[in-house]
């Protein structure tokens, strides 16, 4: 079983930039996503890393987020820049092995301000 722990969040303004990290339990290699949790809102998927490199973007983050895997294949990353009030959010992410066996962090809470 992956374990994960997000962590990186927190109070930013709005304009400012974060970067959350996801360290897992153990290298990963299947489909990486981050998702996150506003007030009132649905799950939105936020960024999707494949394993063959392709990454995706939500419509309401793109060209101003950035998915990532650090050197140690343990480490998934999300920088996210201009950050808007939108943005506050739990985020979360998930580690996709096959249909049916997703594994979650916890969640990390991110507030922008305006």
């Amino acid at each position: 079983q992956v374990q994960l722990v997000e962590s990186g969040g927190g109070l930013v303004h709005t304009g400012g930039s974060l970067t959350l990290s996801c360290e897992a339990s153990e290298e990963i290699f299947p489909t990486l996503t981050w998702e996150r949790h506003g007030p009132g809102q649905g799950r939105e998927r936020v960024a999707t890393r494949r394993p063959g490199g392709t990454k995706n973007y939500g419509d309401s983050v793109k060209a101003r987020s950035t998915i990532s895997v650090g050197a140690d294949k343990k480490t998934l990353y999300l920088q996210m820049n201009k950050l808007e009030p939108g943005g506050t959010a739990v985020y979360y992410c998930k580690v996709h092995v096959f249909p049916g066996l997703d594994y979650w962090g916890k969640g990390i809470q991110v507030t922008v301000a305006s």
